[in-house]
């Protein structure tokens, strides 16, 4: 296949090569700084070691289909509710509460157990 610089001189070729990369290396630059500035930090953030620790106990309870991760600050307000801060990993123990209120689950915090708003949990 003929390529479109293919009857360049060699050294011209690579250039050209050279200058494309350049260009695309700095067009990936900016967008990467833009889409940072855009985006909020993901909540995953790097564990300490003992909530490291209970998320292992977590998993080896209940599964890893069954760990969540808390997407923002949660303050319980009823009983039986939990008080969790995002980026924290719980396991669903069941996706309703007693009454059957699916927006509402229960969860194991690696010790408490207790309901949580559903929309503030996220797959882990």
């Amino acid at each position: 296949p003929q390529m479109p610089h293919g009857h360049m001189p060699l050294p011209s070729f690579w250039k050209v090569v050279e200058d494309t990369l350049q260009q695309s290396s700095a067009q990936l630059q900016t967008f990467c700084q833009t889409f940072e500035t855009v985006t909020p930090s993901p909540v995953t953030q790097p564990l300490n070691p003992v909530e490291e620790r209970k998320v292992l106990s977590l998993m080896s309870k209940h599964g890893p289909d069954k760990l969540y991760q808390v997407t923002s600050n949660i303050s319980g307000s009823k009983d039986l509710d939990l008080t969790l801060l995002r980026g924290q990993i719980v396991a669903l123990l069941q996706s309703a509460d007693t009454k059957g209120n699916t927006s509402r689950w229960l969860v194991d915090a690696g010790g408490p157990r207790g309901f949580v708003p559903a929309a503030k949990l996220q797959p882990y």
